[in-house]
Order: C-alpha cells, then sequence, then structure tokens
C-alpha cells in the first residue's frame, strides 16, 4: 500500500512546517489528489489515520479535494474529461491526448496554531 508512504510524507511536511512556524498544534491539512495520480482516497484517509498517531497532527482534520481529471486531444484541440488513463478522444477517437489535470497528488495547505 503505497499510500501509506504518502501519508506519511504528508504528516512529515504538516510538522515540518509547524516546527519552522513555532507552532504546537496542526489544526487542519488539505490535500490535492488527482483522479488519475493512482492514489486511493479511503486508502490515503485510513493510512493518514494512522501515520498521524504519536505527533502534534494526532487531532488534526485532513480535506481530500478529489481533482477531476481533463485531457486535451492533441489531434482535435477538444477537451474532455478521461475515465482512465487509456482513454481516447471522445470527439475524433485519437489516442494521442495530453492528461493536463488530475494527476495531482500534493499538499495545498496547513492550518497551525
Amino acid at each position: 500500500m503505497h499510500e501509506f508512504s504518502i501519508a506519511l510524507d504528508i504528516v512529515e511536511i504538516a510538522v515540518e512546517t509547524a516546527k519552522a512556524n513555532n507552532a504546537k498544534t496542526v489544526n487542519e491539512v488539505e490535500i490535492d489528489v488527482g483522479e488519475m495520480s493512482g492514489v486511493i482516497y479511503e486508502a490515503l484517509e485510513f493510512a493518514l489515520q494512522s501515520a498521524i498517531k504519536g505527533t502534534i497532527l494526532e487531532n488534526s482534520k485532513f480535506r481530500l479535494n478529489r481533482i477531476k481529471a481533463k485531457a486535451i486531444c492533441n489531434k482535435c484541440k477538444h477537451d474532455f474529461e478521461p475515465t482512465d488513463v487509456m482513454s481516447v478522444c471522445t470527439s475524433c477517437g485519437s489516442s494521442d491526448i495530453s492528461l493536463v489535470r488530475g494527476k495531482e497528488m500534493k499538499v495545498k495547505s496547513i492550518n497551525i496554531d
């Protein structure tokens, strides 16, 4: 489960941010997770609950924002929401597409006191 490794990285980022700002508490961590990032949302939520034990994040809230995927066809320039990484253009059927949104996996904000 690579979600646990991701959860540990998120906790590390939040703890380091709190320390750098002399904060005693992390109230909330907001995370953007793209539909095509390969991350299973429920597994990440579960992993975060384990990863925060014994840290200043134990009482923190986590807000996971699901980022919808968006692709653009390089042939006809049509933009659409792909259903998976092997999607083809919904307008012309070309497989020459570029994913422009949906692979995100980032800590968007950290609310500290």
